[in-house]
């Protein structure tokens, strides 16, 4: 019996020391999230964007990829109908995105709120709003982190790395580029057969890929659609200037934007140089009624990739379902979270990312909050348009 005594007195300190432990560690991951929670993001959170671009070592930019990559992004001969562009959904006057909840892709024709799908027509809204191309050269850069554009998340739910890696996929997607005539597996064979046949075609690709035996290939016009993209920054906002050293570059009101967009907890999601963690959240963002099927997003669990703030002005409506025509209606939104208001039924309140849950957006937080990130917008970037393409098809598509 005093055997048996000793052996249940070992095991119930070894259970009682494994739960020590875990309540210690336990303690620690809670005490971290309640720090991380509780912490109050500053100035040195977000910073200024770089002035030059870095490129992949694969793929250094040359001004024969660029001249080439922006012919193809305004050729309608990459959609399997020949009748929609990379720039029919990113368009320079929108800051490379699209003024539309979202995008009407193949079968469309028409520009801006005025496009529309033609009749007969089977082919569905694009799924999610267009995001704007600008300043995707920086995407994934991160304070005090390496920066590697290969491995850049892209898309609204990450699931291209990197420009050259996204540059093909609205080609092999029905709804935006692809048609019903062609197999996703297929469009891309095709579209390097057509661009193989234009003879102008054959000399930009030579010229800008001068020891490929084969230089019309999908690897090089995602290569070259990349370079161009790269192409595509604003990095002299007057935020930037701010933080480069100007003190005068952002009035008092400005800087007082700055300081509720801290306090608020907005920049524990959007912060670095370009304003986003490149993480997904579940936010519980309303659904398109373009779409019958709801959106789950990343995981089916209606996470979507924080969206950087640049030049917002140009790039309404805002969020993956364009549901928020303004500003002040996205940040009204974060209010409801706040409070507990949920918008989208298919979304319960255990799954409302805390981060959101736990911001501190006040109406009389609003005016101001907008106000600075108006300092975030850049018009200077280039918005030229070839005047023709190789295909002889229409510039931007119909």
């Amino acid at each position: 019996m005093a055997g048996v005594s000793i052996e249940v007195f070992r095991n119930c300190m070894l259970i009682a020391s494994i739960a020590t432990i875990l309540w210690a560690c336990g303690g620690e991951q809670n005490a971290a999230s309640e720090k991380e929670a509780a912490r109050m993001e500053t100035i040195a959170d977000l910073g200024a964007l770089p002035l030059t671009v870095a490129d992949p070592e694969d793929n250094p930019s040359t001004p024969e990829k660029v001249a080439l990559g922006r012919l193809l992004f305004f050729d309608p001969v990459l959609s399997g109908n020949r009748d929609v562009a990379c720039a029919t959904c990113h368009q320079p006057e929108f800051n490379y995105a699209e003024f539309l909840e979202t995008s009407i892709g193949v079968n469309g024709v028409g520009r801006g709120q005025a496009r529309r799908f033609v009749d007969p027509n089977d082919i569905p809204f694009v799924k999610r709003n267009s995001q704007s191309v600008l300043n995707t050269a920086f995407n994934g850069l991160r304070n005090g982190e390496e920066y590697d554009p290969a491995s850049a998340p892209m898309f609204w739910d990450v699931r291209a790395k990197g420009l050259e890696q996204q540059a093909l996929e609205p080609i092999k997607t029905l709804e935006e580029m692809r048609g019903n005539g062609y197999h996703e597996n297929g469009i891309l064979d095709e579209v390097v057969t057509r661009l193989s046949h234009i003879p102008e075609y054959r000399k930009l690709f030579s010229m800008a890929f001068p020891k490929d035996q084969s230089p019309v290939s999908q690897l090089n016009l995602a290569r070259a659609i990349a370079a161009y993209e790269r192409t595509l920054i604003a990095t002299n906002t007057r935020f930037d200037q701010y933080m480069r050293g100007d003190s005068n570059a952002l009035s008092t009101g400005e800087k007082e934007g700055m300081n509720a967009f801290l306090v608020t907890g907005c920049a524990k999601c959007h912060s670095g140089p370009m304003f986003s963690d490149f993480k997904l959240h579940t936010l519980g963002v309303p659904d398109t009624e373009n779409r019958k099927e709801s959106d789950s997003g990343a995981d089916a669990k209606y996470a979507f990739r924080t969206p950087s703030l640049r030049n917002l002005r140009f790039t309404g409506p805002y969020m993956h379902s364009g549901k928020f025509a303004t500003l002040d209606q996205v940040l009204m939104f974060y209010e409801d979270i706040a409070g507990g208001k949920l918008l989208n039924p298919h979304v319960k309140e255990g799954q409302v990312d805390p981060l959101a849950t736990h911001m501190d957006v006040n109406f009389k937080d609003i005016s101001r909050i907008v106000e600075f990130l108006n300092t975030l917008n850049d018009d200077s970037f280039d918005k030229s348009i070839p005047e023709s393409v190789p295909s002889g098809l229409p510039v931007m598509g119909r």
